[in-house]
């Protein structure tokens, strides 16, 4: 398998670590626009092969050098402000970014499925679809897939469970307009309650990724483990179920969107949409995030 990674920024190059200490592919590209910062990110990586049980063939270049690969991991964005206080801040600067890199990916890379990590994320993840050409199922943004997982991090302390037992989705938009799916929330069979304890800790996740951004400028090694995930899934076709970012013509009522649901993730991409029943108040906060997703979608699209 031969995956790249455009984009070796601080993500970029979290990635690029977990993949080679995972043992993900036999092939990475990095490529990055200082072509330089590429090529010394990949050799320092064939330095860390030596302490890894998996040969691996590594090299860096120009954002052109990624060719015939079967997963495109997509990190380039605009570089963020210190006073962001919204992701849709990088929106027009990442369009105009995307504009120019994905037509020129697609066809480099016809048979790739792509990974979208670059925010807005849903917004992105809508905007790489039309302007590859793609089939739905094979341009995934990565969404709330952290926040659900830091959400099950908080649940297990709460509930001193293991987070893997834990099964608890956040969906909707990658931003403040996501929502937690408590009505489906178990574990052991036992539901996880909707109580002020548990939505307190919602509202923590919430403002995680930004609580971390504050702190040392910029989030990359919770994002960049969870992508790994969704590229072991793709690259073993596990068939593992997952909150990620997709696009749609039609999901519990909604059209014609792109946000986080749950799908079953696999080679091929998104093999299907899973169906959770929803709730009142959650069908409510579904219906107030598409509508946000759409408008943000909207108004970016105009920039083309």
């Amino acid at each position: 398998m031969k995956i790249a990674i455009i984009g070796t920024g601080h993500v970029g190059s979290s990635l690029a670590y977990a993949l080679v200490l995972k043992g993900l592919c036999e092939h990475l590209v990095l490529a990055n626009r200082n072509a330089d910062k590429a090529r010394g990110d990949a050799l320092d990586l064939v330095h860390t092969l030596a302490f890894c049980e998996r040969p691996m063939h590594i090299e860096g270049g120009a954002l052109d050098s990624a060719k015939a690969c079967d997963i495109v991991i997509v990190t380039v964005s605009a570089p963020m402000r210190a006073a962001m206080k919204s992701r849709m801040e990088l929106g027009a600067a990442n369009v105009a970014l995307f504009k120019e890199l994905i037509p020129e990916l697609a066809a480099n890379n016809p048979q790739a499925i792509f990974l979208i990590i670059t925010n807005p994320v849903d917004v992105m993840t809508y905007l790489a679809t039309r302007l590859s050409g793609f089939p739905a199922a094979r341009v995934i943004g990565i969404g709330t897939l952290v926040d659900s997982a830091r959400f099950r991090s908080l649940l297990s302390e709460a509930e001193q469970i293991h987070p893997d037992d834990l099964r608890a989705y956040i969906l909707g938009e990658h931003g403040p307009n996501q929502f937690p799916v408590f009505s489906q929330a178990q574990a052991g069979g036992e539901q996880i309650m909707d109580n002020s304890g548990h939505r307190h800790l919602f509202n923590e996740v919430s403002n995680a990724g930004f609580e971390v951004y504050q702190l040392k400028g910029y989030t990359n090694y919770a994002i960049a483990t969870a992508a790994a995930q969704v590229i072991q899934a793709i690259a073993y076709d596990d068939h593992r179920t997952m909150p990620l970012s997709t696009c749609f013509d039609e999901w519990l009522g909604i059209s014609d969107n792109c946000f986080s649901i749950p799908v079953v993730l696999g080679r091929s991409g998104v093999i299907r949409h899973l169906h959770p029943v929803l709730n009142p108040i959650e069908q409510e906060a579904l219906e107030s995030s598409a509508q946000l997703v759409k408008k943000n979608i909207e108004t970016l699209m105009q920039l083309l």
